[in-house]
């Protein structure tokens, strides 16, 4: 490979000289100051992407009520919490994202339901192994600022953090240009942390299951944040590229926001500070991998597994991609949550139906821990209604 030369005018030549007299200056400010060039030229909008900060930040203040008794007014003051207190409470910490979910709200541009897909990811991953969310972070990427979609997302982010019962610590905006892909003109990636506490003694890791325990099924009304590379490959293969526009009833059922569980595991656990209302053993929060992935995983520390009889059925969108897309339903039982967002592993059923229906969940008790390991389930979908599948 032979090496590629520049011929430089006299005064180019001058002024990178003239690089002796600007010791900390790095390259890039060298070739900017010499070249002329902004920051906007590489497409970044400094001042976008700081009343954009602004947004956010006065969007994560109204969260603060829910967690942070005081915090310093200012963009970028030091904030911290008193963490609850005692010897044997723990911290812990976990991170998520939305995924492709994203794209079906960039084609319907509509994104003031996408936080609540955000927050149940990881709130509710949280309280899976007993913790109690306290705080989150966020990473908001996008392909460029604009100010409606994201007026949106913050607005969501307020309501769902409300719903978790959580306070947005802090978060961070990176303006991205062609790096973030998606669909029209305005293109974003989210994902968050989550910061929970929990009693060690009330901490949830599946060894005290125990045969004959009983199964309670949280209904969800969609697709959570999972399955949706699947949902949206069966769209465009039965719609095209424009599927949204094709058939848009579908496309807003796809979008339908996440339900939080997190509540109801706190107020059941008694969560740092309250009171146990009923024992559960162990919980699944039915996401990647389906019921036999995440319940089998709630499941495994005991060798034990499952018989659900009476899981809720799918949304009416998982039977009709089933449908477009010829997708067995042991293949959607493994992709997609099937009706059923969340379950709970406790031998104080009636305990748990009565906290569900107090605080606004839908919950049925679905089946029983048995002593075989497989994990068999009365099917709800399309291609195999009343069959029992065996995972």
């Amino acid at each position: 490979m032979g090496i590629t030369t520049i011929q430089l005018s006299d005064r180019t030549r001058k002024k990178l000289a003239a690089m002796r007299d600007h010791p900390r200056e790095t390259y890039e400010e060298t070739v900017n100051r010499l070249m002329g060039l902004k920051y906007s030229d590489a497409g970044v909008d400094v001042e976008k992407g700081d009343e954009a900060s602004k947004m956010f930040y006065a969007a994560s203040r109204k969260t603060w009520s829910n967690r942070i008794k005081a915090g310093f007014d200012d963009f970028t003051g030091l904030r911290y919490v008193r963490p609850p207190q005692g010897k044997d409470v723990v911290m812990g910490e976990n991170f998520d994202g939305v995924g492709t979910k994203v794209e079906v709200a960039q084609r319907l541009r509509k994104h003031d339901t996408i936080a609540f897909d955000l927050l149940a990811m990881v709130c509710d991953d949280a309280v899976l192994r007993g913790g109690e969310p306290y705080f989150t972070g966020n990473v908001l990427d996008v392909n460029k600022v604009s100010f409606d979609e994201m007026g949106q997302l913050s607005e969501g982010l307020v309501a769902a953090a409300k719903d978790a019962n959580v306070a947005v610590l802090n978060g961070e905006i990176a303006e991205l240009g062609e790096h973030v892909g998606g669909y029209g003109s305005f293109k974003y990636n989210w994902c968050a942390s989550c910061i929970w506490f929990a009693k060690k003694n009330k901490m949830l890791d599946g060894t005290r299951v125990k045969e004959g325990d009983s199964i309670i099924a949280l209904k969800e009304g969609g697709f959570r944040s999972n399955g949706l590379s699947l949902a949206r490959k069966i769209m465009e293969r039965a719609y095209g590229k424009e599927w949204h526009e094709a058939n848009s009833k579908l496309a807003e059922a796809i979008l339908e926001p996440s339900r939080i569980y997190s509540r109801l595991m706190v107020s059941l656990s008694g969560g740092v500070e309250g009171k146990e209302k009923a024992e559960v053993h162990a919980a699944a929060h039915i996401t990647g991998g389906g019921i036999a992935g995440k319940l089998g995983r709630a499941l495994k520390p005991s060798g034990l597994g499952a018989s659900l009889n009476y899981l809720f059925p799918p949304c009416e969108a998982m039977l009709e991609l089933q449908d477009l897309g010829g997708v067995e339903d042991e293949e959607a039982y493994r992709t997609w949550n099937m009706g059923n967002g969340f379950m709970i592993i406790t031998p104080e059923p009636d305990a748990v139906l009565k906290e569900a229906k107090r605080l606004g969940f839908e919950a049925k008790l679905a089946g029983k821990v048995i002593k075989d390991k497989t994990i068999l389930l009365e099917s709800k979908g399309f291609q195999k209604e009343g069959k029992m599948l065996s995972f």
